[in-house]
C-alpha cells in the first residue's frame, strides 16, 4: 500500500494561499497599470509582443512545479515487504576483521573501507534474507544478531571500525566459533558464513573450526583484502607506520592460502577482493544456490521503495521550461 513518509511537509502546501494570491495581484497590477496609462492602443502597440498565456502558462508550470517539490519532500513510498511477510532465504552472518592490519593501504582507501563498502553492495541484493554481523580482531564480538532488517544493518556496517575491538590480533578462529553460535546449529542447510578478512592470522585452530561449521550445515565464503605482497599499517592518530619492538616496519600481507582452505573445507568458495562490485555479485550468485527455507520478518517493514525522485525530477523539468520559455512572441518580418 502507497503511502506518505513525511505528512508533516504537506503543511508547506498552505504556501500555495498566499502563492496565488500575489500572482492574481500581480496580474491585477498589470492590468490596471495598462489601464491607467492612457491610450490603450497605443500601449498594446508597444507591448504586442507581450503573450499574456505565456506568461499565465509560465505561472502554472511554476505551481505545478512547486507542488511536485513538496510532494516528493513527503516521499510517497511503497513497502517491499511487511510486517509477518513470508519470503524465502537463508541466515547469513557476515565475519568483518576489524584488526589494526585491516588499515593497511594496499587497498584504497584501506583494507577496512573497501571491505565495508563490499559489505554494503553485497547487502543491498539481500532483503529477503536474515543477515548477522560479527566484528572481530584479537577477540570476536556479535555487533548485530540476525535480522531481516536491511537498513539496522547498514548502520551496523558503516559504524564498523577497528576501536570496536580492543585487544588486538587476528584470531579467526573465535570468530567463526561465534558465527556459528549465531545461528541454528540444528539445521542442516539455508546457512552461511561470509568471512572479509586479510587472513593475519594469530592462531591455527581455524580450519578445525571451519570443519566443525561444515558438519552443521553452514557453508564459508571467505573475501580476501589486501595483497599478497603486503603492505604497512598505519597507526591511528599518527603519521608513522606500525613497528616491532626492533623498531622495524611491520608488513602485513594477505593470506589467501588459509582462506581458501578455510572456503573448500566446507564446499564453499573464496574471492579476491579487487573489485567491490564485481565480488559482489559473485558472492551473491553463490549465496543464491544455497537451499532456501520460509523466513518470517518480524519487525515493521522490511524496507521501501521510493518514488520522490520520479516527482522531483519532474518539478525540475517544469522549472527549466519555466525558465527558458519566454514571455515574448516572435515577430516573423
Amino acid at each position: 500500500m502507497l503511502q506518505f513518509e513525511h505528512l508533516e511537509y504537506f503543511w508547506v502546501s498552505l504556501i500555495f494561499i498566499p502563492l496565488v494570491m500575489l500572482l492574481l495581484a500581480n496580474l491585477h497590477w498589470k492590468r490596471s497599470i495598462k489601464r491607467n496609462i492612457g491610450n490603450e492602443g497605443l500601449i498594446n502597440l508597444l507591448i504586442s509582443n507581450y503573450s499574456p498565456k505565456k506568461y499565465l502558462l509560465k505561472l502554472i508550470f511554476f505551481l505545478i512545479a512547486i507542488a511536485l517539490i513538496i510532494i516528493a519532500a513527503t516521499n510517497l513510498r511503497k513497502p517491499i515487504a511487511e510486517k509477518g511477510t513470508n519470503t524465502n532465504g537463508i541466515d547469513i552472518m557476515i565475519a568483518l576483521d576489524v584488526s589494526k592490519s585491516m588499515l593497511s593501504q594496499d587497498e584504497k582507501p584501506s583494507r577496512l573501507d573497501k571491505a565495508k563498502q563490499f559489505i554494503y553492495q553485497l547487502t543491498q541484493n539481500l532483503q529477503n534474507n536474515n543477515i548477522g554481523l560479527v566484528v572481530f580482531a584479537g577477540e570476536p564480538f556479535l555487533q548485530m544478531p540476525l535480522t531481516s532488517d536491511m537498513a539496522a544493518a547498514s548502520i551496523f556496517i558503516s559504524n564498523a571500525n577497528t576501536d570496536l575491538v580492543n585487544l588486538q590480533g587476528t584470531v579467526l578462529s573465535d570468530a567463526l566459533a561465534l558465527c556459528d553460535a549465531s545461528l541454528n546449529t540444528k539445521e542442516r542447510k539455508s546457512k552461511a558464513v561470509v568471512l572479509i578478512t586479510d587472513g593475519d592470522d594469530h592462531d591455527d585452530k581455524a580450519l578445525d573450526v571451519a570443519k566443525k561449521l561444515s558438519e552443521h550445515g553452514t557453508t564459508i565464503y571467505t573475501v580476501g583484502v589486501g595483497s599478497v605482497k603486503g603492505a604497512p599499517i598505519m597507526e591511528t592518530g599518527s603519521n608513522d607506520y606500525k613497528r616491532d619492538k626492533d623498531g622495524q616496519t611491520i608488513i602485513t600481507k594477505l593470506n589467501d592460502v588459509l582462506l581458501k582452505d578455510l572456503a573448500k573445507a566446507t564446499n564453499g568458495n573464496y574471492f579476491w577482493l579487487n573489485n567491490t562490485n564485481t565480488v559482489a555479485s559473485n558472492v551473491l550468485d553463490q549465496l543464491n544456490k544455497l537451499e532456501k527455507k520460509q523466513i518470517t520478518s518480524a519487525g515493521g517493514n522490511i524496507n521501501y521503495q521510493s518514488f520522490y525522485m520520479y516527482f522531483l525530477a519532474l518539478a525540475i523539468v517544469l522549472l527549466m521550461v519555466d525558465f527558458f520559455v519566454s514571455e515574448r512572441t516572435l515577430k516573423v518580418a
